[in-house]
């Protein structure tokens, strides 16, 4: 799956304000949209498209919940994000934070509230110019136990 261009995020605080969204982005709400939706409303977490079709318990085919995904994600109602080198992970804007720590020695991965990488930002900005972005790919390192047995 290709990258969804950046969307202004759009926060639907409960399923019908998302189905909602999803009309005035100018789609149809269709049965396989809606099941997605409910699945996404529902976790807790970001998810795969492979648990999204599990979720969806057989009522929606893989190909289409990737096409749903993209298509919720240009809305700005989603996005996705990878962790380590496993499948694309997909949440709700307004689940939690999405941008994450990943241990390259165990794969432990911490989420953390995005200001609290802005220290970070402003020190990539001041020295590169870059505007840095961490939601769609974490920050990989080690964690503390990892590092301890590094140093050990």
């Amino acid at each position: 799956m290709t990258v969804a261009p950046p969307a202004p995020p759009v926060e639907a605080a409960d399923l019908e304000a998302a189905i909602a969204a999803v009309r005035d982005g100018g789609l149809r709400v269709t049965t396989a949209r809606r099941l997605l939706l409910e699945a996404l409303w529902d976790a807790r977490e970001p998810l795969s498209a492979e648990e999204l079709v599990e979720r969806l318990e057989s009522r929606s085919d893989v190909g289409s919940v990737y096409r749903n995904l993209e298509a919720l994600e240009r809305l700005g109602l989603i996005r996705h994000m990878h962790l380590g080198h496993g499948p694309g992970l997909y949440a709700r804007i307004g689940l939690g934070p999405l941008e994450y720590l990943l241990c390259d020695s165990c794969g432990a991965h911490l989420a953390v509230e995005p200001s609290e990488l802005d220290p970070v930002r402003e020190e990539i900005r001041e020295r590169f110019g870059y505007e840095a972005r961490f939601g769609h790919f974490p920050i990989a390192g080690l964690c503390p136990r990892c590092a301890e047995g590094v140093n050990a």
